[in-house]
């Protein structure tokens, strides 16, 4: 399903320097985003709480209770979506023993992948992850009913979604839907996912992690489902020395190919979606806490974490219990349905957007010291029809003016004093679809490795 919007008409509706920071409008967006049920998460997440425990040290023969059962149902679910689709998803499940301070004796850690190939731009990956694991007070505790409805079973939910969904189209680039395990015991899916993308040379263009994501109403009894918080690092886990001292001096401490995916969904969100809005925390993650999006982060991968606005700390990480008149424990009627499933549609529209447009830049490159102009240049992107160079104030939170280019790998910004903005350059397909902003530099690439030297 693609949408036809010809250059020319981009071309018309674009002035020599827009202040807009809007994408192209496309029905199938809107399509995809009304095709996501929370009645179909509901079941999913119930189903899930339905295993007991999932805890990543809980039994793995038994087919009714344990991570094992909830594991084996996930797979069979994808397994439905690849027949419905006629088998447009290759189910893996890549797997690793580990040990540590949570895990004391070797434990295979498996995650449950489903693979839709791209029709034109295979090794291009767009990734939506989530955990399968739960745990209650006691992280080492294995047996006890540890339901996790919300952490993270609305991630395993938003996951299953986005595959039901988006199964049913085709789009240029991979999207791989992945349920991980053993993230409450030290992030050990996360790692898993990471090791096997390099494995198999995946480009990972985007790692959109979702980790407690249904829940509306805070610890205080405040309440909001009109917002999302998405966590972004401001600069690159891989950065080296150099790169870092470089990016001190020219800037992009907060312009990671990980920020500018942030800034790509609050975008999507504005355009595509009825009264969420996305917050963009200028943060890796929570203060002190994480989540799997880190382990891909460290293998050089763009990464962000999807989380929910308010979080309840009496249902997570809890024993099901009343104490004093609390409630406590992550159970089902902790999930507010209508709200997660506004979060699953930005993260159905956004994988769907990014595995439409083509590939982020590479080789960006600005030059202007000492003159009135400003000049970018970038590497020819195959698939890209036309540019968007784009720039904003250095204090600016988002793109704020662009230019269109066609036919050309470099823009002169007449009277764009270098000195005053930051840049960037995003690539746009003959219908439209447009990539994340690159900045320049290795501050802002999304290229997991420096290119080869010839």
């Amino acid at each position: 399903m693609r949408l036809a919007l010809s250059i020319a008409a981009l071309l018309a509706a674009a002035p020599a320097a827009a202040q807009s920071p809007s994408f192209a409008d496309h029905p199938p967006l809107h399509q995809l985003a009304a095709e996501v049920s929370p009645d179909a998460e509901h079941a999913t997440i119930a189903r899930l709480v339905g295993f007991g425990t999932r805890h990543t040290l809980s039994d793995t023969a038994s087919n009714t209770r344990g991570i094992g059962a909830a594991r084996r149902w996930v797979a069979a679910r994808f397994a439905e979506y690849a027949k419905a689709c006629g088998g447009c998803l290759t189910i893996e499940t890549p797997a690793d023993t580990a040990t540590g301070p949570r895990i004391p004796k070797p434990t295979e850690i498996v995650d449950v992948l489903a693979i839709q190939r791209g029709t034109t731009d295979p090794e291009r990956v767009v990734v939506i992850s989530g955990h399968l694991d739960s745990r209650v007070s006691d992280v080492m505790n294995a047996t006890a009913d540890a339901p996790g409805a919300n952490d993270d079973g609305s991630g395993t939910a938003e996951v299953l979604e986005a595959a039901r969904v988006l199964s049913r189209h085709r789009f240029p680039a991979t999207i791989v839907y992945a349920v991980l395990s053993g993230e409450e015991q030290g992030l050990y899916g996360g790692h898993v996912l990471a090791g096997y993308a390099a494995a198999h040379d995946w480009r990972v263009e985007a790692d959109l992690n979702n980790d407690i994501d249904g829940n509306t109403e805070g610890t205080s009894g405040l309440r909001d489902n009109t917002h999302v918080r998405v966590f972004s690092e401001g600069t690159r886990t891989t950065e080296t020395a150099a790169e870092a001292d470089r990016r001190r001096y020219n800037g992009g401490e907060v312009d990671s190919p990980s920020r500018n995916l942030a800034r790509f969904m609050d975008r999507l969100a504005d355009r595509y979606l009825t009264n969420l809005d996305v917050v963009m925390v200028y943060r890796t993650d929570r203060f002190s806490r994480g989540s799997d999006q880190v382990e891909m982060l460290k293998a050089g991968y763009p990464a962000v974490r999807v989380t929910e606005a308010v979080e309840n700390y009496h249902r997570q990480h809890q024993d099901v219990r009343i104490e004093n008149g609390i409630r406590y424990g992550d159970v089902i009627e902790g999930v507010d349905f209508p709200y997660l499933a506004q979060v699953t549609r930005l993260n159905v529209v956004t994988l769907a957007a990014l595995a439409s447009a083509p590939a982020p830049p590479t080789g960006v490159e600005i030059s202007g010291a000492v003159s009135s102009d400003t000049t970018v240049k970038w590497n020819p992107v195959p698939g890209a029809a036309a540019y968007r160079v784009w720039w904003r104030g250095t204090t600016d939170p988002q793109w704020r003016y662009n230019r269109l280019v066609t036919g050309a790998t470099e823009a002169l910004l007449k009277d764009i004093n270098i000195d005053d903005s930051f840049f960037g350059v995003a690539a746009i397909s003959p219908d439209g679809y447009e990539s994340p902003v690159v900045f320049p530099g290795r501050a802002g690439t999304f290229e997991r490795e420096p290119p080869t030297k010839p």
